[in-house]
């Protein structure tokens, strides 16, 4: 019988893990220390059992394929698996998705203390002394936005003021919420809506409004859905790359550029972090879709930034012939999706 796991991510300390494990008495706990993986070592607890790993390339993406991933093929069972603050339960689920694993849910611990601040600040993991390796260029906000979003429920360590609220309504509206300090964990997983993510991977091409979050602006808290059937001009589609980076909590699209007419590119964005990536050949119609959740920014200001960025009637009459100057050529990286 292939193993049930509980992803439990979060960029704080918590002992939600604990309480889940604790509530499952036939299940098993695992946890990981990444907290030395750019020295190529990583600490990993089974049941409270140590383990000392030592990779001879010290990255998130090895400690996934060569220990996390076969520990978790060799189990039955729930089984509740800690992640390590810097990890992204996406990465881990899409590592998982060519196994037997079931993800039974993914819940995340959000510090309603800090993470709003976190989620908007321009601070880089290696800023906190949290890189996972060489290279790793990750913001704190690709981070918490990243473990937030992905969730299919929500733990809180303390009352959520309106913004935060608001946030959250829009990033995972479908996402039971429970307060750390009364929290239930058999009701929470109980909670769970029966149309839930579980560990799910999208292909890029769905709708982005997962959950169907409400579009109505709160506490200034705002959501841009933009959509259109032209390219964007790639040159002032990069010109107008601040505008989706300033009071912006999440970017999340696809995208057409006029020079890439075969190519589908994915952007997204939390924080000051952009990552541009290729999703591959258009599958069906080409079309722009990008869902933005801003803090502070105008939504009107935004949208009017896209709509300039797509070609004129005139160069879309002669996009055939015409030579774009392209800065996403070699900027964006294959998305593993």
């Amino acid at each position: 019988m292939a193993a049930r796991v509980v992803l439990v991510a979060g960029f704080t300390h918590h002992d939600v893990a604990d309480e889940l494990w604790r509530a499952s008495p036939e299940s098993s706990l695992v946890r990981h220390d990444l907290s030395s993986l750019a020295e190529g070592v990583v600490r990993r607890w089974a049941d409270g059992r140590l383990t000392v790993l030592e990779l001879a390339h010290g990255c998130v993406s090895c400690t996934l394929r060569l220990d996390l991933v076969p520990l978790l093929e060799g189990l039955d069972g729930r089984v509740i698996v800690q992640l390590d603050p810097m990890l992204e339960p996406e990465a881990v689920c899409f590592a998982l998705s060519e196994t037997e694993v079931e993800i039974e849910a993914v819940v995340t611990v959000i510090d309603t203390a800090t993470w709003l601040d976190d989620a908007t600040g321009a601070d880089s993991l290696a800023d906190r002394g949290m890189r996972a390796a060489e290279g790793d260029e990750r913001t704190v906000a690709q981070v918490v936005v990243g473990q937030a979003e992905f969730a299919d429920a929500l733990v809180l360590t303390g009352p959520a003021d309106p913004v935060l609220t608001a946030v959250l309504d829009r990033l995972t509206p479908g996402a039971p919420r429970r307060q750390l300090d009364s929290l239930d964990v058999v009701d929470l997983l109980a909670a769970i809506p029966a149309g839930a993510r579980r560990g799910e991977i999208d292909d890029g091409f769905g709708s982005l409004l997962f959950g169907r979050p409400s579009l109505e602006p709160a506490h200034g808290v705002s959501v841009v859905h933009f959509t259109d059937r032209r390219p964007f001009h790639p040159m002032r589609l990069h010109d107008c790359i601040d505008v989706l980076l300033d009071g912006v909590v999440r970017v999340r699209g696809r995208v057409w550029v006029a020079s890439q007419p075969d190519e589908a590119l994915w952007l997204e964005s939390a924080g000051g972090g952009l990552r541009v990536g290729n999703l591959g050949p258009w599958e069906g119609e080409r079309d722009q879709e990008l869902v933005v959740i801003t803090r502070f920014a105008d939504a009107a200001e935004i949208t009017a930034a896209l709509r300039s960025a797509l070609v004129t009637d005139e160069e879309l009459a002669l996009v055939s012939e015409l030579d774009f100057a392209d800065p996403f050529t070699d900027w964006h990286e294959e998305m593993e999706l």
